[in-house]
């Protein structure tokens, strides 16, 4: 199983994109659990995480996050800001997938 975290602001544009995303994951037999949430939230979150994504709207937390995981070594990216305004929910599934593979 693969575990992707995406964070925006409020996590409801992003809840958008992890319907999508968990839908394409069905269809193509991808074992993975997705979820999305504010960014304030995640530093609560104790499930695992092996990949985080940051929507565009919060990629200012970019370093911080980088800085914060820099020892657990769960690789972090700001999603695609064209992926992300279009819902190419496959493109940031893939995105997901291959850091996770690159770990």
């Amino acid at each position: 199983m693969k575990y992707i975290t995406l964070l925006c602001n409020a996590g409801m544009s992003t809840s958008l994109m992890v319907n999508k995303m968990r839908r394409i994951a069905t269809e193509q037999n991808i074992e993975v659990e997705i979820h999305a949430m504010a960014e304030f939230a995640f530093q609560k979150y104790d499930k695992p995480t092996d990949v985080l994504l940051l929507g565009p709207q919060v990629r200012y937390k970019y370093d911080v996050l980088k800085e914060q995981f820099k020892s657990t070594g769960t690789p972090i990216a700001v999603i695609d800001s064209q992926a992300y305004a279009s819902m190419d929910a496959e493109a940031v599934l893939k995105t997901a997938l291959n850091m996770i593979k690159e770990r």
